[in-house]
């Protein structure tokens, strides 16, 4: 999974990244995370809103996301499968 956190060096886009890290983390995810500041490359993807998330290159959200929405974002965009004890019984 690749995942795109689109914004400047703002507080928010700060926050947002952190985020988005520790959901993968949390999640144990296999992505690999990109900030994109420039904002030449943010346009690209149509956005005037930021923060903004992409995945696989499909923008997935814009403006303020809350750490649980960010975690369904994940959720909804893994292929991978994640497994805990309480699913083995």
């Amino acid at each position: 999974m690749e995942i795109k956190v689109l914004g400047t060096e703002c507080a928010a886009s700060n926050s947002l990244e952190r985020f988005v890290n520790k959901a993968i983390n949390d999640l144990s995810i296999d992505a690999k995370i990109t900030k994109v500041v420039d904002i030449i490359e943010i346009f690209k993807y149509n956005v005037v809103t930021l923060p903004a998330i992409v995945i696989d290159n499909k923008v997935v959200a814009k403006g303020k996301v809350s750490f649980d929405e960010i975690k369904d974002l994940l959720v909804d965009n893994s292929s991978k499968y994640v497994y805990t004890d309480m699913y083995l019984s």
